[in-house]
């Protein structure tokens, strides 16, 4: 038998040549984190999940310190989720899902993000999962959720880190993938990986393969300065046969029909997904400044300076630059709300999505999120040396910010450029949208 370089259970699963003739479901058992009497939040209106989110604020704000010790979302964190239906909010409705609007996802990690940014992240990810999944085959929809309504997957987006090749039934997948957030929490894994039209020829397709946990290893390289509490750790497999029902293609998700559209026919699942990535998390980002606002003035209405003893809130600097905070964070909000809602517009009146309206997604995603992480700069510098103690809350949101800057989606070189080439009209390969 060829040596994987894998050991274990792992290695077995991965060289067992039967997966192969296997056209019947995976066999899984779900985690014990998960509900064992899943719940139904159809019918759970938008308002109601912003709510649920609020209410666990001060719950997150008790727990944000051991999260970031743990380097992984909490269990007792994870059961609460569920049990307020907030990994669930874009699942088909049929599931037993939510299926909200898309700006759902700024709202709702916004709001935790105020207090944990890191457990903020792991919603925003985990969740958009069930949204991904509701476009992949209806036999692959059925083989996780009749199991369980309520899996957690998760994945990584570095398509570069995995390889794939065609088989019979299938695709041969190795990789090493970073950053896989909730990858500790989760069952199942979306893995993305490039296909080349030979070793060394061009990318002629990039992929998502829907891997089991007992499929991938998982790698604990995540000892971050920023969003510790988010275990985004590295997976990895060695020539893992994944059936073909379990790989659908990135450009899938780019709001025209799709494998899963006669089942979820909603305008949810019409939608550019890939266009509008950045919105899963800016509420993150969102969140990490409204959170700073709240702690930076709400002392500063009560502080004295230290050096001189006069109070902070009559520094006309101190002012000025309040003022600066709150422009960011209020634009920032209504450009992150008003691209979510056009984009559901679109998606109702039944008009394909333009690409014109998806590289201004990626841009004003990009902007608005620079504009949070400028805010949350500004403010620490309006809290002085009080924000620099451990024991406050102001240092990990100005850690978890400057993490959440680094996430590609919001990185103005990648971004911007997309949005500037198709204004230029500029020659070059079209983008991921």
């Amino acid at each position: 038998m060829k040596s994987t370089g894998l050991t274990g259970r792992f290695a077995l699963r991965i060289v067992c040549p039967m997966e192969k003739l296997d056209r019947s479901r995976f066999a899984w058992t779900p985690s014990p984190t998960l509900p064992k009497k899943p719940a139904s939040f159809a019918g759970v209106g938008y308002d109601d999940m912003v709510e649920r989110a609020r209410g666990l604020a001060a719950r997150l704000a008790e727990r944000a310190e051991a999260c970031e010790r743990l380097r992984r979302l909490p269990d007792d964190t994870e059961r609460d989720l569920h049990e307020a239906g907030l990994f669930r909010f874009v699942q088909p409705a049929r599931i037993g899902g939510a299926e909200l609007d898309v700006g759902i996802f700024v709202d709702v990690c916004a709001a935790l993000a105020r207090t944990c940014p890191s457990t903020a992240w792991n919603v925003g990810n985990l969740a958009s999962h069930h949204w991904m999944l509701g476009f992949f085959p209806p036999e692959t929809q059925d083989e996780l959720w009749d199991v369980s309504p309520d899996v957690l997957i998760a994945t990584s987006l570095a398509f570069a880190g995995g390889r794939g090749r065609k088989v019979d039934g299938g695709w041969e997948v190795t990789g090493r993938w970073p950053l896989s957030s909730g990858v500790d929490n989760s069952d199942w894994n979306m893995l993305g990986f490039m296909v080349r039209e030979r070793d060394d020829g061009p990318v002629v397709d990039q992929r998502f393969a829907l891997a089991h946990r007992s499929q991938y290893e998982v790698i604990d390289t995540w000892h971050a300065m920023g969003l510790c509490g988010t275990g985004s750790k590295d997976v990895a497999t060695k020539a893992l046969f994944v059936p073909e029902r379990r790989t659908l293609s990135a450009w899938t998700f780019n709001g025209k029909p799709h494998p899963g559209s006669a089942i979820n026919p909603g305008p949810l699942f019409k939608l550019p997904m890939m266009a509008l990535g950045p919105y899963v998390l800016s509420g993150v980002m969102l969140g990490c400044a409204q959170g700073a606002w709240d702690l930076v003035v709400g002392a500063a209405r009560k502080r004295n300076a230290t050096n001189t003893g006069v109070p902070i809130n009559v520094n006309p600097t101190v002012q000025i630059k309040v003022a600066e905070a709150s422009v960011r964070i209020d634009n920032a909000q209504v450009i992150m709300k008003r691209a979510c809602e056009h984009a559901m517009a679109e998606a109702r009146s039944g008009r394909e999505p333009q690409h014109e309206d998806k590289v201004r997604y990626r841009r004003d995603g990009f902007f608005a999120t620079r504009l949070c992480f400028e805010a949350v700069n500004i403010l620490m510098g309006v809290a002085g040396s009080g924000g620099l103690y451990t024991t406050g809350a102001m240092q990990r949101l100005f850690r978890d910010a400057h993490a959440c800057n680094a996430h590609v989606m919001f990185s103005p070189d990648i971004q911007g450029a997309i949005f500037g080439q198709h204004a230029l009209a500029a020659p070059g390969p079209p983008p991921l949208l």
